[in-house]
């Protein structure tokens, strides 16, 4: 009789951690990395800082508290994805899908490569996300810290 693998279950955890490590900045976008719990994730695109206007800017650097968001929570989304909360003189500030800087009013947009003002494979980026972020927790506390390279 062949013994069966024992696969051990996963704990899940309290808080989940990401960290945006903006690196390439143009006069059209900024390209970053997503580090998931420490770990190397995806790539992000925001627009340019621009002293956090609404629609036109990223959001400042520093720590925010994010949550999963349902679809039915949103006019204009029909996937989970991520919203970041408590971001000064702004309101529904994502992370979710897109390519371009036209595709964001002010959120973060992930994908799985990365060239000059574009991301690419965003689809499977976001949803490999919400993925590990459901695996890891419940998606409601989430810390997330965005820094310049």
């Amino acid at each position: 009789m062949a013994l069966k693998s024992i696969k051990p279950t996963k704990t899940k955890i309290n808080n989940i951690n990401i960290l945006i490590l903006r690196e390439k900045f143009t006069d059209k976008s900024i390209i970053g990395r997503l580090f998931l719990n420490g770990e190397s994730f995806c790539d992000t695109l925001e627009l340019p800082y621009i002293d956090n206007q609404k629609s036109i800017s990223s959001i400042p650097i520093g720590v925010y508290k994010a949550r999963l968001r349902l679809p039915r929570e949103s006019a204009t989304r029909n996937y989970l994805h991520i919203l970041i909360k408590d971001v000064p003189n702004r309101k529904y500030i994502l992370i979710h899908r897109g390519n371009k800087p036209e595709d964001s009013r002010g959120c973060i947009l992930v994908g799985m490569k990365n060239e000059q003002d574009f991301v690419s494979n965003s689809r499977l980026a976001m949803d490999l996300l919400i993925k590990e972020i459901i695996n890891l927790g419940d998606g409601y506390n989430i810390n997330l810290i965005i820094k310049n390279k």
